[in-house]
């Protein structure tokens, strides 16, 4: 009867009750439809993904060169293999 009675006093007390168990994070995506980017051939030779305008610049020794503007991985600019 001392065991009932211990054990109605355990789970009465704050706190005595075990939490739920914690859920994975939901990764947040956005939708692919936000991105109307293109995929352009850079000038080293890899792919790059970007949503600007590609642009020509003027070079300091007066050549053109095209870059493609806002660039994956936080590339403002990228030059791009003609």
């Amino acid at each position: 009867m001392n065991a009932v009675a211990g054990l109605l006093l355990f789970l009465s007390l704050p706190g005595a009750r075990t939490a739920p168990p914690l859920r994975p994070p939901v990764e947040q995506r956005m939708p692919d439809a936000a991105h109307k980017g293109r995929w352009y051939f850079a000038g080293s030779g890899h792919a790059v993904y970007c949503v600007g305008p590609v642009l020509t610049i003027t070079q300091p020794n007066g050549a053109f060169q095209r870059v493609a503007t806002f660039c994956r991985g936080n590339k403002v600019i990228v030059p791009l293999k003609d």
